[in-house]
């Protein structure tokens, strides 16, 4: 019996795709935000979350230790 195979889409597909999830999730947090500073604009709230690096993967990274750690936080 054959197995089927899954074809891996090109790394530029993925890299595309995994950029565009960073960049959905620095968004919405951009939105919370906006909420708390209205009179601030999106892109100065997104460069102050992007802070020096101006990397989406160390942003999210940062944010999500940064969520774990008020978590475990708050359950303790």
């Amino acid at each position: 019996m054959e197995m089927l195979k899954t074809k891996t889409p090109p790394l530029e597909d993925r890299i595309t795709s995994f950029r565009a999830d960073l960049d959905r999730f620095i968004d919405e947090r951009v939105a919370e935000l906006k909420k708390q500073c209205p009179g601030v604009p999106e892109g100065v709230l997104r460069m102050g979350l992007m802070g020096k690096s101006g990397c989406e993967c160390r942003t999210v990274l940062a944010i999500k230790t940064k969520d774990a750690q008020e978590a475990a936080n708050g359950a303790a």
